[in-house]
């Protein structure tokens, strides 16, 4: 009877189906090949990460005050500056001569005040005529003062030591007040501008270490230092800025860099961390294959509850605990029992901070 129905199956079945028609030991799935990793916890904080530009602690762009034709230049493109240094002087014309000429007349009122306070002793002139010299004294230095500061705004200064840029005048150029005659900026330290959603104000202080990344230098992170939180927000945004100090001994970056800044936000927690390649997602929820331990070792499915990311990696705020094995490559040919074969020659990217590289 036994032989009848097995060739009555295959009289049927065709070929491509035979297997429905097999022993049931014969339809057993060889195991799948992959790659698992032991997780653990670790210490896990929030990150926020936005983009910022960097500033310098002291930076002008240096301009005349007054119009007149450039006579000295006293800097050269590029150069390092001390505070106070001369870096240019418009033409005097005949500005000293009319400060020698208001010198001349306050000596004079110096002089008559000086002699009339001799007259008052023996009354020879009266107390209203002190004070009128008095008067006279003052506005006259005052005249000199004026003219000295008229002759002070053609010479240009540097106002903080510094770095100089391109020169952007010549000698003998007529300059209209206003004109731009170099940028000075101060590079040992800068400033990093951020701005950051209203959620996160609560848990940002002052003080704060932040790293800042350049894309001029891949791969090297910076440390800046909260300095100050604006108390005002942008009423479209609703983004509030931020400021942070960073330090430029070796002068690597310069003002106008385009930054990002990874902001840590909240406490520290403590969580299951694995590859974001391992999490199978779902509409109904994320789940992982757990290995089961036997021989051959098979695979159980754990729905997971996922938190934040930090690179490659993910955090698990429930469904697994510290030492469970996860798959991470190969996912895709398992199923709820699968039987495993473990291979960890190849594993996905698992690093908090990648650096990745082109090419």
């Amino acid at each position: 009877m036994m032989r009848s129905r097995r060739l009555i199956c295959a009289t049927l079945v065709p070929v491509g189906l035979a297997i429905l028609c097999a022993p049931a030991h014969a339809q057993q799935e060889p195991p799948q090949t992959v790659s698992t990793l032991v997780v653990h916890a670790s210490d896990w904080r929030e990150t926020l990460d936005v983009v910022g530009s960097l500033r310098a602690v002291h930076g002008a762009d240096l301009a005349a005050e007054v119009p007149g034709i450039v006579d000295h230049i006293g800097f050269e493109s590029g150069a390092d500056v001390a505070a106070g240094a001369v870096l240019m002087r418009l033409r005097a014309n005949d500005d000293p001569a009319k400060l020698a000429e208001l010198q001349a007349q306050a000596d004079l009122a110096r002089a008559n005040l000086a002699r009339d306070e001799k007259q008052l002793r023996v009354s020879a002139v009266s107390q209203a005529a002190i004070d009128a010299d008095h008067a006279a004294l003052r506005a006259a230095d005052a005249r000199v003062a004026q003219q000295q500061a008229l002759i002070e705004e053609k010479t240009i200064r540097a106002p903080f030591a510094g770095k100089l840029g391109l020169r952007q005048v010549d000698p003998g150029q007529y300059l209209q007040a206003g004109t731009m005659v170099v940028t000075l900026q101060a590079l040992d330290q800068l400033y990093v501008d951020f701005y950051v959603p209203q959620q996160a104000l609560a848990k940002l202080r002052a003080g704060t270490i932040v790293a800042v990344g350049i894309d001029a230098f891949p791969g090297r992170a910076f440390a800046a230092l909260i300095a100050a939180i604006s108390p005002k927000l942008d009423s479209q945004s609703r983004m509030a800025q931020v400021r942070a100090t960073i330090g430029n001994a070796d002068h690597a970056l310069s003002p106008g860099m385009f930054a990002t800044v990874s902001v840590g936000v909240g406490d520290v927690q403590h969580y299951v961390t694995l590859p974001n390649a391992a999490v199978i997602y779902n509409t109904y929820g994320s789940a992982v294959y757990v290995v089961v331990a036997g021989n051959p070792a098979t695979v159980r499915q754990a729905l997971i509850k996922t938190g934040a990311t930090r690179g490659d990696q993910v955090a698990v705020t429930a469904g697994l605990r510290d030492g469970d094995q996860v798959v991470t490559a190969g996912q895709i040919k398992l199923r709820p029992g699968s039987a495993i074969t473990i291979n960890n020659a190849v594993q996905p990217a698992n690093q908090p901070a990648p650096n990745p590289r082109e090419g």
